[in-house]
């Protein structure tokens, strides 16, 4: 596994193998490695001849006052996971090779990051689709591997790509689950045990949203009372924002008709946690 620093040397490390014919799957992440990135990078593995891992705590998609200097930074270990699981190459920049001081260009989508995650994190999907841009324009690769947990990030990058005519194909996985429920994140290391045991609310929010669809309920008022009561009735739980959407446009519903996915982002303590659950009315 070759650990590779530089734009320069990423970029010519993958030319050199397409060239022969290899296809490149490709898994970002921000480091903090855990099993959602394990199958991700087992996902490209089996897609593709050659797996690039990225590791990078990108500064522009975080806000003054969040957590960019709290963010776990294990990269050792990172690596050990990244060799146990067969990737080629593990592409870590420093900020200056991505961000030079001369830097001005920002991407962004517009509809798609007007809400949620784009209303509480000002700037957040500003940086995402910059340094999404910059790394497929570097790394090239045939197909990106991201993780449905984070939905709204997901559908953006995937409207990224197709609006700027990219090469790259998004391939978008499940998301990975602890035995109750949780959903892998770099940021459940934060939690103390109690904060651990209460952050099971995010799932079973969601699965009683998932629940009372699949029982007939089609209103999108009553879905969110029954949600919004349970994560309330846990004392370390504190809504940001949850909502039931359009699956693919994220625009806001008032009764369910097909597919809709559940959105929550929900704080346990000091600690804020993304869910999602996408639903399909019988």
């Amino acid at each position: 596994m070759q650990k590779i620093q530089t734009v320069k040397a990423m970029t010519a490390w993958s030319r050199t193998i397409q060239r022969d014919g290899v296809r490149i799957g490709f898994v970002p992440t921000m480091g903090a490695l855990h099993d959602g990135h394990r199958a991700l990078i087992r996902a490209a593995r089996l897609a593709c001849d050659a797996v690039v891992v990225s590791i990078f705590v990108n500064p522009l998609q975080f806000g003054p006052m969040e957590d960019f200097d709290r963010y776990p930074r294990v990269l050792a270990k990172d690596l050990r996971l990244c060799g146990q699981e067969g990737a080629d190459a593990v592409f870590i920049p420093r900020v200056q090779d991505l961000y030079p001081p001369e830097f001005e260009t920002a991407v962004s989508v517009q509809r798609l990051t007007r809400r949620f995650e784009g209303l509480s994190r000002p700037g957040h999907f500003g940086g995402v689709t910059t340094v999404v841009t910059k790394l497929l324009n570097i790394v090239r690769p045939d197909q990106a591997f991201f993780g449905q947990k984070d939905y709204q990030q997901a559908a953006v990058v995937e409207r990224l790509v197709a609006d700027l005519n990219l090469e790259t194909k998004i391939v978008i996985r499940p998301t990975v689950r602890e035995p109750d429920g949780l959903a892998l994140s770099s940021r459940n290391r934060f939690l103390s045990p109690d904060e651990r045991e209460a952050a099971t609310v995010l799932y079973r929010a969601l699965a009683a949203g998932r629940d009372l669809i699949r029982a007939g309920e089609r209103s999108v008022k009553k879905i969110e009372a029954a949600m919004t009561r349970l994560i309330w009735a846990e004392p370390l739980a504190r809504v940001d924002y949850l909502s039931v959407a359009h699956p693919a446009t994220l625009d806001e519903v008032r009764t369910v008709r097909g597919r809709v996915v559940l959105l929550l982002a929900v704080w346990i303590g000091e600690t804020r946690l993304l869910d999602n659950m996408v639903v399909s009315a019988r």
